[in-house]
């Protein structure tokens, strides 16, 4: 398997990252796909989602592995991989991942660091997702450097343009420098309250003013307080509010997210021939 490496990027922190990354990941699994996520913030937001409260206490999390690649040790298979019950395996985070940042500076390919871990399970899965921090630091580099695909997730409250255009410089000198096959999936409009004129106009806004460089998804993320309450419990808006039109989204997300996949295949098979 190789597998889609997905980074889900903002350094806007509040967006609904680690949401997303929760409930595309598993619906990726409820599709049948195998997946990673892989938890790539010292707040350890994705590792407390799925079920960990204290990610301090877990014995291994992705520094140690990190820490493995910088010291050329052997990563043993399956080494710190947690098993959900949705059906999704996680690499979680603690706030050990912050040192982590601090060791790249100095390390030689820093930017490397993650994908180099990440070579050594990928052909494992054919997701893994990284939930990135809120920040351009050096773990977003390595995110980003070790992704074929990043989706952004933008709350639609306000026009966060110049937020957006940061984060679209550094994605596209990753791609000039490190990583030529790192590609925009979209941005993916979140917490939308349809019910005012305000979320309208921003969706119209985000579509003229990016819609003609990147792809923003047709599915937007309705504002939610049950979303809000499943990181609480450790699962996904599938488990906790199946019917809900959170759940429902999330579902079509996924279906986007495949079917830009297929897109691709057939347009490389196209060059290929």
């Amino acid at each position: 398997m190789n597998a889609q490496i997905i980074s889900v990027c903002n350094q806007k922190g509040g967006v609904g990252k680690t949401t997303t990354c929760v409930n595309l990941g598993i619906g990726l699994a409820r599709a049948g796909k195998k997946v990673l996520v892989v938890d790539g913030d010292p707040q350890g937001s994705l590792t407390i989602s799925l079920g960990n409260p204290q990610p301090d206490k877990l014995p291994v999390t992705l520094s140690d592995m990190m820490g493995k690649v910088l010291m050329d040790e052997p990563i043993l298979p399956g080494e710190g991989i947690l098993h959900h019950p949705e059906g999704v395996d996680l690499m979680p985070a603690d706030i050990q991942l912050s040192g982590m940042e601090v060791s790249l500076v100095n390390a030689m390919s820093r930017e490397t660091i993650l994908r180099q871990y990440l070579d050594s399970v990928r052909n494992q899965y054919s997701h893994i997702l990284i939930d990135c921090q809120p920040s351009l630091g050096m773990l977003t580099v390595n995110a980003l450097t070790a992704a074929n695909r990043v989706l952004i997730p933008v709350q639609a409250e306000y026009l966060p343009a110049k937020g957006l255009e940061q984060l679209l410089s550094t994605i596209g000198k990753v791609r000039r420098q490190i990583n030529p096959k790192l590609q925009v999936d979209g941005i993916l409009l979140t917490m939308v309250d349809s019910r005012t004129n305000f979320a309208k106009d921003i969706s119209a806004l985000l579509r003229d003013t990016y819609g003609s460089k990147i792809r923003v998804f047709g599915t937007e993320i309705p504002h939610s307080v049950r979303a809000k309450e499943t990181s609480a419990e450790g699962k996904s808006i599938y488990a906790h509010d199946p019917g809900g039109k959170v759940a429902e989204a999330y579902q079509n997300l996924t279906k986007e997210v495949l079917k830009i996949e297929k897109q691709r295949e057939k347009c490389k098979a196209g060059i290929g021939r």
